[in-house]
């Protein structure tokens, strides 16, 4: 029997983000930065993991609260996908989380997930989330035999103090129940674009780095503190998406000005607040230069810029490797620099900005509160978007609506999405609001000894109603071994 795939999807979300956090008008005073531009830049705080969590424990308490707040028989569960980049265990990844909610199950009185689902776990950089979605509807359309699935995505970005990333951090966990009749936004697959090209070191995570004199001198605990490159790296973002989204483009048959048009929302990866600007100013660029009706416009912009507008013609029609120069020994350059003046001009005008309100304000300022989250980024900002639409009365019942992901080395997706009807139901009961409540806003002290590993003059917080890390494993020996294996409990909710 062949599987009907226009309507696959997903119909529920839940999320998890830890309670620490630093408010980025603090950070701002702690470190002399402007706060005026860290706020229009990068937003308003980031959540901070407490010495008893990590990705696996936000994980669990994603899909523990997907379950709970939804009602899902567990035992239909045939496909439970972690997407991450902050693996803590080289060998085993979603079995560690379905582990977890199997043992909290059984002190709730419920069934375990299914003995028979499939636990993979997928890495690409902040695109991994998107790609243990793709595999779940892969999983529905192909074997799934009646089973239903769950993804779940987590991260913890963290960044050297005095870094240019610092103020980008942040931690979190969402996730996403994927259904062969979606009830929350179907995903269309078919028309969707992708695109990848190798990028070299512009946002990596070496494992041969912790044995390199130099790196992390001043942080006493382990640390995934990437390696990255700014310039070279927004470059690299801005290249492959506009690849994947002119292949969605190409998929659909339409050009970037109708989709531009009448698409509804536009969900990015979001690094930090700017970052999707950017890039819809930039694909607005390309696609003044890819029509044929709209030239005037563009030759306006060009000219304001200071930009002749044959360079921009150019750039558009190019197809660079980032990676050439980086790979001869060379600084990176940046193959479109015109193009990327014209879009800084563009961001000023009043009518991009009204696009920008009308097409990617839904669940922004939620998504200020929670610094960067890479994998749980986009699906994180998808759900604040939808609980918002369905809170606020704005109906986007059958609007065409696009994520775009992406991954650093590098990687996109572009991917069409629809809300269906009664979609406002199942957004109501995602409940981000509540996951943001009980914030514990860290000193500057607290703040630096947790980030460093110092002895924390730590907040009061008592663990309750989720995943801790009990104890770690010191075992070495030659019968039984569990050296640095992480043992997990759930804590009770306390009355």
């Amino acid at each position: 029997m062949s599987t009907d795939t226009t309507r696959m999807g997903v119909s529920a979300m839940a999320a998890y983000v830890p309670a620490l956090r630093v408010q980025l008008q603090d950070w701002s005073e702690w470190t002399g930065n402007s706060w005026d531009k860290i706020q229009a830049v990068v937003g308003s705080s980031f959540r901070v993991p407490a010495r008893h969590e990590n990705v696996y424990t936000m994980a669990a308490n994603a899909v523990l609260r997907l379950i709970r707040q939804n009602d899902i028989d567990p035992g239909e569960i045939g496909y439970l996908a972690l997407g991450t980049e902050s693996s803590r265990d080289n060998a085993a990844g979603a079995i560690i989380v379905k582990g977890m909610i199997d043992r909290a199950l059984d002190g709730l009185g419920s069934p375990r997930l299914s003995r028979n689902a499939e636990v993979p776990e997928l890495k690409h950089a902040c695109l991994g989330g998107i790609y243990a979605l793709k595999g779940a509807l892969r999983y529905l359309a192909c074997d799934a035999r009646g089973k239903k699935a769950i993804v779940v995505a987590t991260d913890v970005a963290e960044y050297e103090r005095g870094s240019t990333g610092e103020q980008t951090q942040g931690a979190g966990a969402i996730a996403m129940l994927v259904e062969p009749e979606a009830r929350l936004f179907e995903v269309d697959l078919l028309h969707a674009g992708t695109a990848s090209d190798y990028r070299g070191p512009d946002f990596r995570k070496p494992f041969m780095r912790h044995f390199i004199e130099g790196y992390a001198p001043n942080t006493l605990r382990p640390s995934d503190f990437p390696i990255f490159s700014g310039k070279y790296s927004t470059v690299s973002y801005l290249d492959e998406t506009v690849h994947a989204v002119e292949d969605m483009l190409q998929r659909l048959d339409t050009s970037a000005g109708k989709f531009y048009r009448q698409v509804r929302g536009l969900f990015f990866h979001r690094p930090y607040h700017l970052m999707p600007v950017q890039a819809m100013s930039f694909l607005y660029v390309r696609g003044l230069a890819r029509g044929r009706n709209h030239h005037d416009e563009l030759a306006a912009l060009c000219s304001e810029a200071g930009v002749a507008i044959d360079d921009v013609f150019r750039e558009t029609t190019s197809s660079p490797d980032l990676y050439d120069s980086v790979h001869r020994g060379e600084a990176p350059s940046d193959p479109y620099e015109a193009t990327s003046r014209v879009a800084g001009v563009l961001r000023k005008h009043r009518t991009f900005v009204e696009l920008l309100v009308e097409k990617m304000s839904l669940g922004s300022r939620a998504m200020a509160q929670m610094g960067n989250l890479y994998c749980a980024a986009l699906p994180m900002w998808v759900a604040a978007g939808l609980e918002e639409a369905a809170t606020t009365g704005c109906d986007v019942t059958g609007e065409p609506m696009v994520m775009v992901g992406y991954g650093s080395g590098d990687a996109a997706d572009a991917i069409p999405i629809r809300a269906p009807e009664g979609w406002a139901d199942a957004a109501r009961r995602i409940g981000l609001p509540a996951a943001l409540e009980g914030a514990i806003d860290l000193t500057r002290e607290q703040y630096e000894s947790i980030h460093d590993g110092r002895d924390p003059d730590y907040p009061p917080y008592a663990p309750s109603d989720e995943f801790t890390i009990s104890r770690v494993g010191q075992r070495y020996e030659s019968a039984f071994q569990d050296l640095g294996v992480e043992y997990y409990e759930f804590v009770s909710a306390v009355s």
